[in-house]
């Protein structure tokens, strides 16, 4: 809720402060506006050819531009003939009256510098000037270190010192620069000649010499860019000053365009500005709050949802481990994974339990009978029942290989299952594997009357532990030979499929039902459940192969059909370099 509510005053204040901005950039664009129209009316007699100018400045600005005389004939407009003005009109130029030059963004009441008339210096002296203002430059970063060059207006070049300062040095005032030109000594004679009216109604003091002298303002070529701030910064009255304003005004009227009226507006129907009157405040104030509502709620309805199968997990995680609790999966997002990989994990925990029971309960069936009958004889042998004999003897001998036949198979189990079962890897060749694993149960085959042979492609080595690898064979044999009946047939099968070897056990015994195939390979399961370990083995001879295969990094798999017997194959990588064994 913090984070929200931070985040929703944050985009007020944001939205806020570029509202602001946004308006500070249309108030400057419609400034700059004005200010090149000023120019252009300062620098024009009228306004014939300004609408070029209306046309690029409002491509530029993205404003509508439109001039209009003081009696509201249209001057230039950026939109199309006969469309309707802004409802009023944004400002008046008239650069007799306005300056928006000396101080970009302002509208100062005065004279605009760009307004120059009969003082705009001819090339030639323009010329001339600058050359005396390059010398006097000099000798001013001789004597105070720098300065620069500025050129007015009306094209006459001043010296400009380091800050900004107009002072000059006495060594370097020669007073060539500040002598007025041809061009303006006739532009200040005719500007005395309209003072001098004016100031006689009034009843100043004159010179006859230089009636502006005497007013306190200094005649030279920079006065007609400040003519009325140099007076009032020397002292002239207000009566002197308003003359001479008016005088110049008179002076520069024939070199200027006339008055008109300038209409800012939006291009088609696209809004200008931006209000932030308090309706507005509050409508934002609103907007975020309703935004903020709409996001605790939201965020509240996908907590509960998200937290509730959390909490059934948690629920059914603390249960006790016997009671095997499942959690109802009801989405599809990752809590929904989540509870499904929970209920796989507590089915397998229930399987592993039920298999540890059952393992455990095998384990003591299959060591009570040895053990029973291994007392039982030795019992009756004690209390004198029974003599010794070698028979006796015998089978003694054969129930404790019997115990010790499980020990092993649990033990190599055992090491399997913890990844500590030891392989001696070397060079095998399959021919040699298979026939030595047919050598050993030949005589079990003719005694059951079961024909025992073998298939095996030349050349096939394999990288194998060969212990490990005639106990896997032994034990398939072993295990096909028991459920074939006389008169059937057991092949051991060698053969190569690319970079695999493929050791098949394939007999025509009575086989293995489809829905038993899945539990093959489990320790203790046997097909027949009223088989004794003599007639159906210990079950764990086909849990011992598939661990010994995968630890060699090969696959067994089954494939039966009943009444015609099954298949055992094995796929094992074979060895990349064939050994040469002599």
């Amino acid at each position: 809720m913090v984070s929200v509510g931070a985040t929703a005053w944050l985009a007020v204040q944001t939205t806020k402060r570029a509202i602001q901005e946004e308006r500070g950039q249309v108030l400057s664009d419609d400034t700059d506006i004005l200010r090149q129209l000023s120019g252009f009316a300062a620098t024009h007699a009228d306004w014939d050819g300004v609408q070029p100018s209306v046309r690029d400045l409002s491509r530029t600005m993205g404003r509508r531009i439109a001039l209009t005389t003081e009696a509201g004939d249209v001057i230039a407009d950026s939109a199309a003939r006969g469309t309707a003005l802004p409802a009023r009109a944004s400002a008046t130029i008239d650069p007799l009256n306005t300056d928006t030059y000396t101080e970009p963004g302002a509208q100062l009441a005065g004279i605009d510098p760009r307004a120059a008339g009969p003082y705009r210096l001819p090339a030639a002296e323009r010329a001339r000037v600058k050359v005396l203002a390059e010398k006097r430059l000099a000798c001013v970063r001789t004597h105070l270190g720098d300065g620069s060059l500025q050129q007015l207006p009306s094209g006459r070049t001043m010296v400009i010192v380091e800050g900004g300062a107009a002072y000059v040095p006495p060594k370097c005032a020669d007073g060539a620069l500040n002598t007025p030109t041809r061009t303006e000594k006739e532009a200040l004679d005719e500007l005395i000649a309209l003072t001098v009216p004016c100031l006689t109604l009034d009843g100043e003091k004159k010179r006859a010499a230089n009636p502006l002298a005497g007013m306190g303002i200094d005649v030279t070529p920079g006065f007609t860019a400040a003519a009325q701030d140099s007076g009032r910064r020397q002292g002239g009255s207000r009566q002197t000053q308003s003359c001479v304003e008016d005088a110049r005004r008179t002076q520069l009227d024939p070199y200027v365009a006339p008055r008109a009226s300038l209409y800012l507006g939006a291009l088609g129907r696209q809004p200008v500005g931006f209000d932030l009157s308090p309706a507005n405040k509050a409508k934002i104030v609103g907007v975020a709050g309703l935004v903020l509502v709409t996001t605790v709620a939201m965020t509240t309805v996908v907590a509960v949802r998200l937290v509730r199968p959390l909490q059934a997990l948690t629920a059914a995680a603390r249960q006790p481990p016997q009671r095997h609790t499942r959690v109802a999966v009801t989405t599809k997002d990752e809590t929904g994974y989540l509870a499904a990989a929970f209920n796989e994990l507590t089915a397998r925990r229930e399987q592993m339990e039920a298999q540890r029971k059952a393992m455990v309960s095998d384990i003591a069936h299959e060591l009570r009978t040895p053990l029973t009958n291994i007392r039982g004889w030795l019992e009756v042998t004690r209390d004198g029942l029974l003599e010794p004999d070698p028979d006796l003897i015998a089978s003694l001998h054969d129930e404790a290989l019997l115990l010790q036949h499980i020990v092993d198979d649990l033990q190599d189990l055992a090491a399997a299952d913890a990844g500590t079962l030891a392989l001696h890897r070397e060079p095998v060749h399959a021919h040699d594997l298979v026939n030595r694993t047919v050598s050993a149960h030949r005589t079990r085959a003719e005694s059951s009357g079961v024909r025992l042979c073998a298939r095996i492609d030349s050349g096939i080595v394999l990288d194998a532990d060969p212990v490990r690898m005639r106990q896997v064979l032994g034990n398939l044999t072993s295990n096909a030979l028991r459920h074939t009946p006389a008169g059937g047939t057991v092949t051991l099968i060698a053969r190569r499929a690319g970079d695999v070897a493929v050791l098949s056990v394939r007999d025509t015994g009575s086989g293995i039902a489809a829905e038993d195939l899945p539990h093959v390979f489990e320790r203790f399961w046997r097909a027949e459940k009223s088989r004794s370990r003599r007639t159906g083995g210990s079950g764990l001879g086909l849990s011992i192969v598939r661990q010994f295969v995968e630890a060699h990094g090969g696959t067994v798999t089954v494939d039966s059909e009943p009444g015609k017997g099954c298949v055992f194959t094995i796929r094992l990588p074979r060895a990349r370099h064939t050994p040469h064994i002599t």
